[in-house]
């Protein structure tokens, strides 16, 4: 009976190894990977670490979705969802997805930060949400070639908007990000409406430019293979939005000339 419990033990952990593992360089699990794109990480309109509990919950219901779970989560940040910024998620408990160590991000460790449950539920923290059946506004990207475009486009996009794409591509490539149209309220600073574009996994480093205004912003090319867009609209004027294109090459000198070819 032993015999037979671990002869099917072994059989349940490689069908798991083959669900779970690399394809094409990228982690992947074949099951969770459209469900882990419908996380997303949302702060108020005020900035970082604004939100209750109450109000994270709403947000996300405001959105269609609810608070995603840790499973989620984790779920998410095994195909490259990073954001070294804690939020609220089911369950009041904060924490937040590390794909990459670093010094001043997940205390040097990869994985969910949990911070637990929180008694208090008035602390202002950001939030995790979950919503699989709305993809138009953000989401986790490995695809080699890919279109990005503001909800709605060439319509407007809408008020109040927090969005967050996270290009994630074979390691030992790197990204060429090629505007197609721009168009975004235009004010001193781009303080109202803008896209930032980080050369990271997140939001905090690798800052590589803020755009806004009817110009078309120069290519971007990244030096690892990893970027985070995030667009921000407020409360007031909107205009028709933007379409970019990003496509995955690789690092070597010979195979940088191939990508310029994008207009």
């Amino acid at each position: 009976m032993r015999f037979f419990a671990l002869l099917w033990t072994l059989c349940f952990l490689l069908k798991e190894a083959r669900a779970w593992g690399y394809k094409n360089g990228i982690f992947h699990n074949s099951i969770w990977l459209e469900q882990a794109a419908g996380v997303y990480h949302r702060e108020s309109r005020k900035g970082r670490y604004q939100l209750t509990y109450k109000e994270a919950r709403a947000v996300c219901k405001y959105e269609g979705g609810k608070l995603a779970t840790y499973e989620q989560l984790e779920a998410a940040r095994e195909i490259g969802f990073h954001v070294c910024a804690a939020g609220w998620f089911a369950k009041a408990h904060v924490g937040y997805p590390i794909v990459k160590p670093g010094a001043n991000c997940g205390f040097g460790k990869v994985g969910v930060v949990d911070y637990g449950h929180r008694r208090n539920k008035s602390e202002r923290w950001d939030v995790y949400c979950y919503n699989p059946d709305s993809k138009e506004c953000g989401g986790v990207l490995t695809d080699q070639l890919r279109i990005i475009q503001s909800a709605g486009f060439p319509e407007e996009y809408q008020d109040e908007q927090i969005c967050y794409w996270h290009i994630r591509v074979r390691l030992g490539q790197r990204i060429h990000l090629h505007f197609l149209e721009f168009d975004v309220e235009e004010d001193v600073g781009c303080l109202a409406d803008y896209l930032d574009v980080y050369d990271s996994y997140d939001d905090v480093s690798g800052f590589a430019g803020r755009f806004c205004g009817d110009y078309l912003p120069d290519d971007i090319i990244s030096t690892g293979n990893v970027m985070t867009l995030k667009f921000l609209s407020d409360a007031s004027v909107t205009a028709g939005g933007f379409q970019l294109q990003y496509v995955a090459f690789d690092a070597s000198p010979s195979a940088q000339n191939h990508t310029y070819y994008l207009r």
